[in-house]
This record gives structure tokens, C-alpha cells and sequence, in this order.
């Protein structure tokens, strides 16, 4: 796996590279310049949307059980993490996880909002696809563009159906074997048991009224990121309309989830948006200018969003969480297993902990 995405960061940065030597550095330079405070109000517009989605995603959990400022903090931390960590877009939303259930939400139920939250925000964007898919014929009728994007729903929506039957009686062991893979050490045990993960799944989708409002306002926030194209174009004097901007970014942000094995969707996002642009007109310069900026909005919100991440991993371990989750253990007569998800998920070094019963054993050999 590791190797599959240095390959992809290494075949994605040579498209970065050829594309913006194709267009001419300088072109380029003088587009982003053009943006001006533009780019400022971009970075402004994606503060708000990863906002928004924290809200998303406190709405998700029954009323008193997790509060707003904890779920808006942590999704800053989700966001910073799958945006500039090569973890597949998904690593940040377990860390988010594991951190609520130390904020007083149940682990099962914090594991469990986490997948309905994913859940949310897929099949939100999967309609804002169709929004922007449905425009794109009005506008520019059913090109090439138009199929390939048909396309893509295509294949999207089995895969959709398929995420949302494993989190249901059918895929009780693919989870099971999910946890195992990404939550082996003992500080991911907060998750619980396999069996409470599922009624806290079941308990979160059958509350039809938080589960419909967490899509109204994922959807809405899609929506809210569009105001990224509409104002940075604007300044770099292309009068587009909103209609034409929600278009471009639905269908940009479409290429950069079929591009979630490509860490940052390096290539698959300047080229789709020179193609998106370039149906109105836009010149190749200032749709990697508009790239460039939405970059700098990436370590805008991704760079504090990390340190955040430090320094509650910081405080966590200065509380001391392990001797209360070792006596938690000890009470549920589980065994305690070596912590080995990596750097990249946990910041708890790995351990050596000795197998009950060992000391028994060298006694009989004494």
C-alpha cells in the first residue's frame, strides 16, 4: 500500500509539473497574483465549510451526547490529516473518532457516528455531483465531459449502496476486520465491541429526523464550498455566475474523490479543473491559479489543523488515559494487545506487554 501511493504521489507530481510547465510558469504566477484578497476570502470560505461539516456531523448524535464545539474542533483535526497525510482520505476520520471518545461520548457510538458521518457526506456529495452534472447539460449540453461524468455515478452508486450495507447486518465482519487493520492498539479499543458498534449503528440511523437534517446541511455545505470557485475567478477577473461556479466545483471535487488513492489528488485536480474551466473559456493558467488557491487553503486549514491534532494527542497523554483504560480492560478480562497502527494514526510508541500466565509457566520450569 505504501508503495502503491509513493508511486501515485510520484505519477500525480509529474502532472503537476508538466501542466504548469505547459502553461508557463509565469502566466500562472501572474494569475494567482491577479486574485488578490481573493485568495484571503478563499481560504475565509473553507474555514467556514469544514466548520459546517463539524456541524453535520454533531447532528448525527442524539440530543446531549456530543457537543458542538468538540465536533467542530475535531473535524478541523480529520480534515488537516486527510488532506496533507498520505492516509487515503480516511485516516483522519478514525483519529476524529478515537479523540470524541475520550471527550465523554461512548467509543461505540463515537466509531459509529464516524461512519454514519462518511456515510452522509458521500451521498451528499454524490447528489451535489448530480446538481452539477445537470447544469453542465443545460449549459454546455452532453459532451464528452457530460458521459464521463455519467459515468463515474455509474460506478458510484453500487459502490455507495455497498458502503452503506456493510455498516448493517451483512457486513458485521468486514468491520470487524476494518477495526482489526486500523485499530489495533489498545488506545483504539475506545471503539468497543463489534456488537455495540452496530446498535449504536442502528441506533443512529434509525433517527430518521438527525440522519435527514445531517444531509440537509452536508449538502449545504458542499454548496458553501463553491463559494471558493465563484471568488477566486471573480477576482482574477472572470465574471462567471454562481450556477457555473457550482458546476466547476461539484464536478472538481467529484474528480478529487475518484482520485482518493493519490495523496492531495495531485494532477487529477489542476487537470480536471483546466477541462472544468476551459468550458467557459477560462485559460489553463487561471484554472491552475484557482488549483494553486485552493491549495493554499489546504495548508491554510490543514497546518494549524495538524498542530491541534499534537497537541491533544499532548494533553491526552499528559492525563494519563492509558492506566484508566489498562484498568477498564483489566474489569472486562480482555487482553491487552501491542499498539502497531503507525506514526500517522497514533502518536503511542509501541509496547511489549507480557502474556498472562508466563510467570506461572516459569515457576512449573523452576
Amino acid at each position: 500500500m505504501k508503495r502503491l501511493t509513493t508511486l501515485a504521489s510520484i505519477a500525480g507530481l509529474c502532472t503537476v509539473v508538466g501542466l504548469f510547465m505547459s502553461s508557463g510558469l509565469e502566466d500562472v504566477s501572474a494569475a494567482v497574483l491577479s486574485a488578490g484578497w481573493g485568495a484571503a476570502l478563499v481560504v475565509m470560505a473553507r474555514i467556514v465549510a469544514v466548520a459546517w461539516a463539524g456541524l453535520g456531523w454533531c447532528v448525527v448524535f442524539p440530543a446531549g451526547t456530543a457537543r458542538l464545539a468538540d465536533c467542530v474542533s475535531l473535524r478541523f483535526v480529520r480534515e488537516g490529516i486527510n488532506t496533507l497525510l498520505p492516509v487515503a482520505t480516511v485516516g483522519g476520520d478514525f483519529v476524529g473518532a478515537r479523540l470524541l471518545s475520550k471527550r465523554g461520548v461512548p467509543g461505540a457510538l463515537a466509531g459509529a457516528s464516524m461512519f454514519v458521518d462518511l456515510m452522509t457526506q458521500a451521498l451528499t456529495q454524490l447528489l451535489f455531483t448530480v446538481m452539477g452534472l445537470a447544469l453542465l447539460v443545460m449549459i454546455c449540453g452532453d459532451g464528452p465531459i457530460a458521459r464521463t461524468v455519467e459515468g463515474g455515478l455509474g460506478l458510484a452508486v453500487p459502490a455507495l449502496g455497498a458502503f452503506y450495507l456493510i455498516q448493517r447486518k451483512a457486513g458485521h465482519r468486514l468491520i470487524q476486520g476494518l477495526l482489526s487493520r486500523f485499530a489495533s492498539g489498545r488506545e483504539w479499543r475506545a471503539f468497543g465491541a463489534i456488537d455495540q458498534l452496530y446498535d449504536s449503528l442502528r441506533r443512529l440511523y434509525g433517527n430518521h429526523g438527525r440522519f435527514a437534517l445531517a444531509l440537509a446541511v452536508h449538502l449545504m455545505g458542499w454548496v458553501i464550498g463553491t463559494l471558493e470557485v465563484y471568488v477566486c475567478l471573480r477576482f482574477m477577473g472572470y465574471p462567471i455566475d454562481f450556477a457555473q461556479a457550482l458546476m466547476i466545483e461539484s464536478l472538481a471535487q467529484a474528480v478529487r474523490g475518484a482520485a482518493f488513492a493519490v495523496p492531495g489528488a495531485l494532477g487529477a485536480q489542476e487537470g480536471g479543473l483546466i477541462a472544468l474551466c476551459g468550458l467557459f473559456d477560462i485559460p489553463p493558467e487561471a484554472a491552475l491559479a484557482l488549483s494553486l488557491v485552493k491549495r493554499f487553503a489546504d495548508l491554510g486549514v490543514g497546518l494549524p489543523s495538524l498542530l491541534l491534532w499534537h497537541r491533544l494527542e499532548a494533553r491526552h497523554r499528559a492525563e494519563g488515559p492509558e492506566d484508566e483504560e489498562r484498568d477498564a480492560e483489566a474489569a472486562a478480562g480482555r487482553k491487552v494487545q501491542p499498539a502497531t497502527l503507525g506514526p500517522f494514526y497514533s502518536y503511542a510508541p509501541p509496547r511489549m506487554v507480557a502474556r498472562l500466565g508466563d510467570g506461572e509457566e516459569l515457576k512449573k520450569c523452576a
